[in-house]
Order: C-alpha cells, then structure tokens, then sequence
C-alpha cells in the first residue's frame, strides 16, 4: 500500500474520531441527569379519620399546586371543599381554609377547529359546566411568609397572610381583562429579591406583568408567538437572587429567562410541556420532574415523576409534587 494511501486512511480515520467527539458531547451533557436516590413515600398524607375512629382516604379534588410555608408546613391546594389544606411534613394534617374564595369556573381548552389564528387555546366555562373551588391554580409562599394564591378563571390573585386574611388583591375578581389591573386567566405568581410582584397572565393572554411590593403596576411583557419574548402559554415562573425571571411557556415546550425589566437573556428549549416551577434554596429549578441549575443543564431527576402541575421543596430536602389527577407524591432522599 502506498504512503499516500496511508495517509489517507489515517486521515479519515481521525476525522470518525472527531465526528464521534462531536457527537457524544451534547448526549453526556444531558446523561449527566440521573434518576438520584430519590424514593416515594407512601401513603402521604396520613389517613383522614372517619366519625367511628377508622380510616378513611382524603377526598382531594384535583390537587393543583403545594407551597411550604415559613414555619416548615404543606400547603395543598386542591379544587374541592376547603381548598387550602394544611399539613406537616410527615402528613398529620394541620388545619384547612378557602372556602368561598376561589371562583368555580374550569379552565377548557379550544378545540384547534374552532380557534382564531393567532389567539389563545384557553377559555373558561362557568355555572353548572364548571366546578367547585376550580379556580384554584397556584399556590405560592413569599419570603415575608404570606400566601398567595391564583383564581385563574376568576381572574385574581391574592395576597393572604398565613391565616388566610386577605391582604392585597391583583386583577379585578370576575373582570377578564388585558390592562394594569385586570387578567385573562392568570396562571402564577413570584417574587423578585426585592420584593417585586410577577405574574403570569397565561391562559387568555400571553404576557408576564410586574408589580411593586405595594401591588402599583410597574412594567409588562410578552405577546402570543413562538419566537423570543413570546408565549404559547406562561404557565409558571420563577426568580432568582439576581432578580431573573424564568418562565414555563409551557405549550412551546421551553423554559424562557428574562432580566427583570422583561429583556429576554435565554431559552432551555425542547423540555417539555413543564406545567411546575419550583426555586430551591441552592438556586437550583424543578422544572417538573428534573432539577437543573441555572444555566438550564439537567442535573437529577425524580424517577418516574413529571413533576405534575406544582411542586416545591421542604428544609429536609423532600420534594411534594402536585397530581390533577387528586393526589400529592413526596419523594424522600
């Protein structure tokens, strides 16, 4: 064989060695997730009791989001009777609030033949059609300990204190609506290291709207679409310490960051329909069920949990995941 030959032979040969270089690193970027020693515990909460002294299952309605509160309590946000229910961490139950609170309208999606070229899927029934206490999406805790909690066919946030006192209310209660002051089927709530108010106004509209502590309007951002800056639908949000703000835009199957004036810095893209944000206290993000830092790379995941539609994190480092489908799943290390 000639010396020509062999050169390019071996030529060839590290130009595959190259190509295979290429190839594996984004794969071990992403294999760096691994299903961590996470277990499910069962049987959380513990049994309700019924009036002869035996148990019985808790009757949730779907369960839509779980909060922990400042003094180290569950908080389950479900649609039924008394929606906001409180529990301890190995699952005696506490106490429970809400009724009359949240409006019964359900969220329903539009089917594709019947909607309009570049508006929402979402709109809301109400009356007989909807539910009881269905407009119970959200449920957050800010640093100062108060609760807040997201009526999305109503409309509304509201700021509670830990005893469920109403506090501040954004939005108008009943009154969809695209201004300083009104919502179309909100989605989220989250806090800026500042004190500042963001909220997702996802279902009708496709913005993010930013408030003072003191609940005066402040700025706004985002509009229906695929590109950067734009929504499918914000679904949930979260901030960091920096003050950046991450965004589910869940029908798009991305995470977005944005700076907290609304300049759009990032996108994690092609993660999935995330329907849960969660900040731990390491500013790492649940984004359902896989943890990443902040830069989006994968770092664990929950086995077998797609993080439903809320989570959050305990101080012992248990993670409580919300289930339309009625129940809450706690994962322990």
């Amino acid at each position: 064989m000639t010396e020509s030959r062999l050169g390019v032979i071996e030529s060839r040969r590290w130009i595959s060695l190259l190509l295979c270089f290429v190839l594996v690193l984004p794969v071990g970027r992403q294999a760096s997730a691994q299903v961590v020693d996470y277990t499910e515990a069962p049987d959380w909460p513990n049994p309700a009791t019924t009036a002869a002294g035996t148990p019985a299952a808790w009757n949730f309605g779907q369960v839509s989001a779980v909060a922990t509160s400042a003094d180290g309590y569950v908080l389950v946000l479900h649609r039924g009777a008394q929606p906001i229910m409180l529990f301890d961490g190995g699952g005696r139950f506490v106490g429970a609030w809400g009724d009359g609170l949240f409006s019964n309208g359900k969220i329903i999606i539009i089917a594709p033949a019947d909607r309009e070229a570049g508006q929402s899927g979402y709109t809301a029934v109400y009356g007989a059609a909807g539910c009881h206490a269905c407009g119970a999406h959200s449920v957050r805790v800010d640093p100062d300990g108060n609760i807040w909690v997201v009526d999305a066919p109503g409309h509304v946030v509201y700021k509670t204190s830990p005893q469920g006192r109403v506090l501040m209310e954004l939005g108008s209660r009943g009154v969809a609506g695209m201004s300083r002051n009104t919502f179309n089927l909100p989605t989220d709530v989250a806090f800026g290291p500042n004190g500042d108010v963001y909220v997702s106004d996802g279902y009708g509209n496709a913005r993010v709207v930013k408030y003072t502590a003191g609940g005066q309007y402040a700025l706004e951002w985002g509009s229906r679409g695929t590109g950067p800056g734009e929504f499918g639908l914000p679904h949930n949000l979260v901030v960091d310490a920096e003050g950046r703000v991450y965004v589910a835009d869940r029908d798009n199957r991305r995470v977005q960051v944005f700076a907290p004036d609304g300049e759009f810095l990032a996108e994690w893209p092609n993660i999935g329909a995330v329907s849960a944000l969660f900040m731990t206290e390491e500013e790492q993000i649940w984004t359902g069920g896989t943890l990443r830092n902040l830069e989006g790379v994968a770092l664990a995941r929950l086995p077998g949990g797609d993080g439903g539609h809320g989570m959050t994190t305990t101080d012992a480092g248990d993670v409580f995941v919300a289930q339309l489908a009625g129940r809450i799943q706690k994962f322990v290390e």
